[in-house]
């Protein structure tokens, strides 16, 4: 798949992990931590490239903190989402096979990346790290086994997908 461009399709597949996104982090907000936001943007960076993981992380967390709550802890998701899809997108874009229990390993160790960037938020404001991180390694922890969950669910799913369209798109414009 050409991740290069941004075209129409590219747009509506951001959409649609966009919504997706946001309605499992809504759906999932009585268990604190737990929601399928990680695991799907690294599975668009693996697909669509490090700028659509971007993108798909700010987009996801904007919509879904003008419900859940703005705050200077936004600012923090953004750059720790995005952080984890660029890496992501590197990761596709040089490693085209992916094994699923490697992709889990990662996403369990995202879980914590994210926790500890959000831990920085305390950082900046208190000047207190240390406690603020240690205190959260529960919910850390709560992040990172449900991205494992989620990789396993998901990345079979929306893979097949990804694969469908791109052997389709070669197919066609081979023919052509």
């Amino acid at each position: 798949m050409n991740t290069n461009k941004m075209n129409t399709y590219k747009l509506t597949l951001l959409a649609l992990l966009a919504a997706l996104g946001v309605v499992g982090r809504f759906a999932f907000t009585f268990i604190p931590n737990v929601q399928p936001v990680t695991a799907i943007i690294i599975i668009c960076g693996l697909f669509l490239g490090p700028l659509a993981a971007l993108m798909l992380a700010v987009l996801t967390t904007f919509l879904t903190n003008m419900i859940l709550g703005m705050g200077i802890w936004t600012i923090w998701q953004i750059v720790a989402w995005a952080l984890i899809g660029l890496i992501s997108g590197l990761i596709g874009k040089y490693r085209k096979k992916h094994s699923i229990v490697l992709l889990t390993i990662y996403a369990v160790f995202c879980g914590y990346l994210y926790g500890f960037i959000l831990s920085l938020t305390t950082y900046t404001i208190a000047g207190e790290f240390l406690p603020y991180y240690l205190a959260g390694l529960p919910f850390d922890t709560a992040h990172a086994v449900g991205n494992g969950i989620f990789m396993v669910l998901l990345y079979p799913v929306i893979s097949y997908f990804f694969k469908r369209y791109a052997k389709e798109r070669f197919s066609l414009q081979n023919t052509n």
